[in-house]
């Protein structure tokens, strides 16, 4: 199950992790497994773990007082799943995580991960990486949702996720591009012709 972790840490650090590090991470990440919809953080609890996905998908979304579901984060199989204001601040979380599909997961607690990357300071350089990546991403996602049609929006979803539009429904989909389900289901019929 740590292979995984394991080859992720890999390819986002400069030079491979030793035999001993690779020990010490193996003992730190404990595998969770979730059924589906079970829920790994719910909305007004502190966020304790941040859990890297083995096998499953995942969804981190607030509710709103109508009832009406927002996705904020899709996870898949390599992503990293958590409410970073939350674990971080300590603060009760907006959002709930949880299962998609059944998922196994790594946890591990922010004092373990803080605690590892003062062991291994590899483990830095990988933090760097995700944070620069997450923000870069997460500057795309904004600028598409305030300056492109719905259209164009799916468009880039489907190009840069195109294994999403495979795991996870139109609704959930759909939500997460900031538009209704029927508005999708149109522009998915136009995409086909």
């Amino acid at each position: 199950m740590h292979k995984n972790l394991l080859t992720y840490i890999n390819q986002h650090i400069a030079s491979p992790l030793t035999s001993e590090e690779e020990a010490l991470i193996v003992a730190t990440f404990q595998p969770k497994k979730l059924r589906k919809k079970q829920y790994f953080l719910q909305e007004g609890d502190v966020c304790k773990y941040a859990g890297f996905i083995v096998k499953g998908a995942m969804r981190q979304y607030s509710v709103d007082e109508k009832g009406t579901e927002h996705i904020v984060h899709l996870f898949i199989e390599n992503y990293w799943a958590n409410d970073r204001e939350s674990s971080t601040m300590l603060t009760p979380s907006k959002y709930n995580i949880d299962a998609w599909e059944d998922t196994e997961l790594l946890i591990i607690t922010r004092a373990e991960m803080l605690d590892l990357m003062d062991k291994i300071p590899a483990l830095v350089q990988m933090i760097r990486s995700m944070d620069e990546r997450n923000a870069i991403a997460n500057q795309r996602r904004l600028s598409s949702t305030i300056s492109n049609t719905a259209e164009k929006r799916y468009e880039e979803f489907a190009a840069h996720h195109p294994q999403f539009i495979q795991r996870f429904p139109q609704h959930l989909i759909a939500s997460f591009l900031g538009i209704t389900k029927e508005t999708l289901s149109r522009i998915r019929k136009q995409t086909l012709k």
